[in-house]
């Protein structure tokens, strides 16, 4: 063959890359291109999480409760409840969210206090976070503490205005009110989730343009503050010390690192199928919740994995476009904050599971059996939603598209 002939195959696959990446182009200039991005990556994360929370907890709930549905009926029920929520978030205007602010605050915060009443707080895994009003209402404040702190703070620097060219004016009340929360945290024993409002806090300092010398000196403080208290727990340092090595300590501090890594092991390439996890009978801790990823991986292999990680990027990339094309601060700061929140809690949970980490114990967003973090995700994903309608043209289009549906139904009635 000649090496005309040779080269002619890669000359005429140009103009259909060439083609793709126009077409991908004209794709995301589309006034809502940010709006179905985040609906279609979270609610494939939504509609995942359901399936492999009923396969990873199917073996508890019938050792526990003999049936196998318990865990996957719950979750099925917060996210019942939660899409109604979302629904009416993902329609508010950004200036009606704003309002929410400082109620949402002042609730989660008064929610945080009561878990140090006794009788109230109940301790689960060594944490002081969660509270009971009896029956089936047991929430984690904490939870709903997240997305507070960010609507709050994204309203405070978008009310600033010029101010925040002063630095005290980035630093008060923003700093003071979010080291309070954070002590909370602290204070339930729940490092993984301060470490996640640190994570929130320090999203929002940096998008609203703190000099580089105070937010060096805000992670510092940060990182010393967490330095402190992993040493200062002897379970905390021992996890720390056996993440490096977990068969060292197999039975130990090591067990759950060392047996998600053989659920990754035992899945291989391919995966051993959708419900065939061998790890889930009774060998992995926390299965359904912290390392659902280890029997994802597992059942699903390589590419279900890639799967789950190319969704966080599409969410992160959605959320991150949102902020960079508005001209309204607390536009930009809210999507910020919740981008920063979902994606950071995501690499905390990835990262332990995978061993790249210390097991810090944070679910993995919208994937992750539980109740008040499945339920104040979802709501996010809504408040997200409703922050891509700001973008230039989101909400004109959408009214077209809305007009042209009217336009479909007239027609079609006229017809009939």
């Amino acid at each position: 063959m000649s090496t005309v002939d040779q080269e002619a195959p890669a000359a005429s696959e140009r103009p259909m890359r060439t083609a793709a990446s126009e077409s991908l182009r004209r794709l995301l200039q589309r006034p809502l291109a940010s709006y179905y991005l985040v609906l279609g990556s979270a609610g494939l994360l939504l509609v995942l999480g359901l399936i492999m929370v009923f396969s990873a907890s199917s073996v508890t709930s019938r050792l526990q409760f003999g049936y196998p549905y318990y865990f996957f009926a719950r979750q099925v029920a917060w996210v019942v409840v939660a899409l109604p929520l979302a629904w009416v978030a993902s329609r508010m205007p950004a200036r009606l969210l704003r309002r929410f602010g400082l109620p949402m605050l002042v609730v989660a915060a008064m929610l945080l206090a009561l878990t140090f009443v006794p009788g109230l707080g109940v301790t689960r895994g060594g944490n002081t976070n969660w509270l009971d009003f009896g029956g089936p209402f047991l929430i984690q404040p904490s939870e709903p503490a997240k997305l507070a702190l960010i609507i709050w703070g994204a309203g405070v620097f978008a009310m600033k205005g010029r101010l925040l060219t002063q630095w005290k004016h980035l630093m008060i009340p923003f700093v003071p009110v979010s080291g309070a929360v954070v002590a909370l945290t602290i204070g339930q024993h729940d490092l993984g989730t301060a470490l996640v409002l640190m994570a929130i806090v320090l999203t929002l300092l940096w998008v609203v343009g703190v000099p580089t010398w105070l937010f060096g000196l805000a992670l510092g403080v940060v990182g010393v503050v967490g330095a402190y208290f992993v040493t200062a727990s002897e379970n905390r340092m021992s996890r720390v010390v056996s993440f490096l090595d977990p068969f060292s300590d197999f039975s130990g501090t090591g067990y759950q690192a060392a047996n998600s890594i053989y659920a990754f092991a035992t899945g291989g390439w391919w995966g051993s199928g959708l419900g065939a996890s061998r790890l889930k009978w009774g060998q992995l801790p926390e299965a359904h919740t912290d390392f659902i990823f280890s029997i994802l991986g597992e059942e699903l292999g390589l590419p279900g994995a890639l799967m789950v990680l190319g969704l966080f990027f599409l969410l992160g990339f959605a959320g991150i476009r949102i902020a960079m094309r508005t001209t309204d601060t607390f536009t930009r700061l809210a999507a910020a904050g919740i981008t920063g929140w979902l994606i950071v809690q995501a690499i905390i949970n990835l990262g332990s599971v995978l061993v790249v980490f210390p097991v810090i114990g944070v679910p993995l967003p919208l994937v992750s059996y539980g109740g008040a973090s499945m339920v104040v995700a979802i709501v996010a994903v809504g408040i997200l939603m409703a922050l891509a309608k700001e973008e230039p043209g989101a909400r004109e289009a959408l009214a077209a598209r809305k007009q042209a549906r009217r336009e479909r139904r007239q027609s079609r009635r006229i017809r009939g």
